[in-house]
């Protein structure tokens, strides 16, 4: 190595960087022999290929006029080319040298953009990062990437967010969600799921579920850093007093709940009003009450040979159906229909139901249900087959059931959740629902279940659950005097303020109208929030089309979306049904409202090939109660427009309802019934049947039902002394002065 010891007469720069590093500028030699000037690095000779051109070694001069040099982790060769020279190996086989800041193409630390590989180079320019601003750079999407995520980690339910959205498969390809949130029901947002609806194989539209998504993705985002600013700015010791409270107040309810229930007390049981079957007096009415009987036998023997034990029946398949909307609980056809097997003289059918309830009807499951749908379907269709029938084993199964959904209370403000495990007791709400938050449909209609609970058990605690729920939105502002269809159960606000009377909002207007009825007329607080909801549906989101149909549109935020959903269908009923208590001399204008409704929902059924309504229908574009969208076309064995019909006919007895119920009828038997029950449809417009292959519960537990009660007399389950649930189980109306159960002492 004596070259090393010649370093200030000019060393030949392949052989000699280190001293390059040591003093900043070697004197070199020129071609020719001459040593180069100080204070600049040596040429490099270019060792590729046979070239032997000389090429200027690149300036590692700093704004500021120093020169700064860095030790590469590897000799790469001249110092332009990224390709190792032999020469090089003899003076420096450890490292090399790269400038801090320069922009040379061979990509080092201070290599411009898009620099060195395979040699090609780019010179220093205005272009080029230095790597104080790289570093800066690298800051800037750290610091974004971890805003990303702690966003996403601040979401309620963000793993199911995640899973949902980020790895969602082709929707498509899925079974649609089920639900109903309203009479008959479901939800309409998830993307309302749509869940909420209970309906199978119905084909969607994956833009636009897709879109939703991440429109509500962007939504919750905004919401989740808001939420956490705000907590933010409070004290740690607020916080941490606010979360102590929280679980003690869940603590205590858990705690409540264990304690409440030895046993049920004796009751008399009292024999119930008008469940008298009479023939009625006009032969045609009677031959077509018959022949709803029969499709009634039709649905039940079916639902026996293929599906028995199972929630549901899949009539083409001839087998059964569960839906994860009852986890682990089985027979929901069964308990649904007991009401309508006895109100129809099915006796044996009814004592074979009775006899698999006290057998195998069994809640002690580890699953997780949908509180609401549990609640109308199991709670409601067992209270009401213990008022008619006496049995106590369906007293005893309601309260049971009861209790094992008291849990979905416990949350900082007592607004239930919608999911429930019934073993662990945990809760959660749907995924999708805006914020995290509780559905309006949902914990709105659990009051007349609930108060028929405290009156047969003799506990309170089922009443001040729900009276509790009334407390919380009697607190809250309403936009324009309107209920949004999402509450955050932590909070006690109100979430995305979306209106609807159809999907995720209808039942709970109804229950509101029924708790007044249910009470006697006594609960003045629901018959005054029932009237003012009314009033603000008329003022915000009832229109009439250019054709005359009075229709109810849906309100996202002060905007209108002209659409319809069947679901509404049963608000005709409804606003006739409570005609009868309106303010200021309004009742003959609310029965005229029902009807043009009842019209509406009729001209939506007319106008399909099949004539059987959609699931929604517009008022936009030059079309008026006629579906425009595939995914909103099918058919689900749906009642609401023939419960509309069943309370006009009651209300008027004007004969034209029951023409359009028996134009039903017979659409049902020409389209939708099979050798093994009854299906729905994907598609009404078309003219060849194309079967979902399922058929519902409450197929057989509202639409017969109503069907038959329209062509009975009036005094089969008279208005004045019964209240129909959501799921049109009868309950009997709750007069102090005269109790039909008497609660006594152990």
């Amino acid at each position: 190595m004596e070259n090393l010891t010649n370093c200030d007469e000019g060393l030949q720069p392949s052989l000699c960087r280190a001293c390059l590093f040591a003093k900043g500028a070697a004197p070199a030699r020129r071609a020719g022999g001459k040593p180069l000037p100080k204070g600049r690095p040596a040429a490099q000779t270019r060792a590729l290929g046979g070239l032997d051109a000389l090429e200027p070694a690149p300036q590692p001069l700093t704004a500021g006029g120093s020169e700064v040099w860095l030790i590469s982790g590897s000799a790469p060769g001249p110092w332009t080319d990224c390709q190792p020279a032999a020469a090089a190996t003899e003076a420096m086989p450890v490292g090399g040298l790269l400038p801090l800041f320069s922009s040379s193409g061979c990509g080092g630390l201070g290599g411009g953009l898009g620099g060195g590989l395979g040699g090609s180079r780019k010179g220093s320019g205005p272009a080029a990062f230095r790597l104080t601003e790289k570093f800066v750079l690298l800051l800037v999407f750290s610091a974004f990437i971890t805003l990303c995520f702690g966003a996403i980690f601040f979401l309620p339910d963000s793993s199911k967010l995640l899973s949902g959205v980020l790895f969602h498969s082709n929707p498509a390809l899925q079974p649609p969600v089920e639900h109903k949130p309203g009479p008959g029901a479901h939800a309409e947002d998830a993307a309302a799921g749509r869940v909420w609806h209970r309906e199978e194989g119905v084909p969607g539209d994956a833009g636009a579920i897709l879109e939703d998504n991440l429109a509500r993705i962007r939504e919750n985002h905004e919401r989740a850093l808001r939420e956490a600013k705000e907590t933010l700015q409070k004290l740690p010791e607020e916080i941490q007093r606010d979360i102590l409270l929280d679980k003690e107040k869940v603590a205590q309810d858990q705690l409540r709940d264990k304690e409440l229930f030895g046993g049920l007390p004796k009751v008399d049981f009292q024999p119930p009003i008008g469940v008298e079957n009479r023939e009625p007096a006009d032969a045609t009415i009677r031959e077509k009450r018959a022949k709803i009987k029969e499709m009634m036998n039709h649905a039940w023997n079916n639902y026996k040979r293929y599906a028995w034990g199972l929630n549901e029946l899949k009539p083409i398949s001839k087998e059964g159906h569960s839906s994860s909307l009852f986890g682990n609980i089985k027979g929901a056809t069964i308990v649904d229909a007991l009401d309508t097997l006895f109100i129809m003289g099915m006796k044996t059918e009814f004592q074979e139901a009775k006899s698999w309830i006290k057998k195998y009807l069994d809640f002690n499951v580890n699953a997780e249900v949908s509180v609401f749908e549990v609640n109308i379907r199991f709670v409601g269709g067992l209270l009401s087959a213990y008022y008619l029938s006496g049995e106590e084993i369906f007293r005893k199964k309601a309260v049971e059931l009861g209790v094992k959904l008291l849990p979905a209370f416990h949350t900082p403000s007592g607004i239930p959740w919608a999911l429930l495990n019934m073993k662990s007791g945990i809760g959660r709400n749907w995924p999708w629902a805006s914020g995290g938050s509780s559905i309006l449909a949902e914990f709105g209609t659990l009051h007349l279940e609930f108060m028929h609970l405290s009156h047969l058990s003799g506990n309170p605690i089922f009443a001040e659950k729900v009276m509790n729920i009334r407390t919380v939105l009697n607190k809250l502002d309403k936009p324009e005097g309107l209920y949004p269809n999402y509450l955050n159960p932590s909070s006690g606000q109100w979430g995305q303020h979306h209106v609807s009377v159809g999907g995720l909002g209808d039942s709970f207007y109804e229950y509101l109208l029924k708790a007044w009825l249910m009470s006697d007329k006594t609960d003045t607080e629901a018959k005054k929030m029932y009237f003012d909801a009314v009033q603000a549906i008329e003022t915000h989101l009832i229109r009439k089309s250019s054709g005359g149909l009075t229709y109810i549109a849906e309100w996202k935020g002060g905007l209108l979306e002209h659409k319809m959903g069947h679901l509404t269908c049963f608000a005709g009923g409804m606003f006739a049904l409570g005609a009868d208590g309106a303010p200021e001399a309004r009742a003959q204008h609310y029965l005229e409202l029902g009807a043009e409704i009842a019209r509406t929902c009729h001209e939506s059924y007319n106008r399909t090939y099949m004539k059987l309504g959609p699931e929604a229908f517009r008022f936009d574009g030059g079309v008026e109660a006629i579906a425009t969208r595939q995914n909103e076309k099918y058919y689900i064995l749906r009642p609401e427009v023939i419960e509309t019909y069943m309370y006009m006919w009651r209300l008027t007895h004007d004969p034209k309802y029951r023409t359009w119920a028996w134009e039903a009828v017979e659409a049902l038997e020409s389209h939708c019934r099979v050798n093994g029950g009854y299906s729905g449809l994907r598609d009404v417009y078309f003219a060849s049947e194309s079967y979902d292959d399922v058929q519902q519960s409450f197929f057989l537990a509202e639409t017969l039902k109503y069907l038959y009660l329209i062509f009975s007399d009036d005094d089969l389950l008279p208005l004045e002394h019964w209240i129909f649930n959501t799921e049109a189980h009868p309950f009997p109306v709750l007069r102090e002065e005269k109790k039909e159960i008497e609660v006594k002492e152990k």
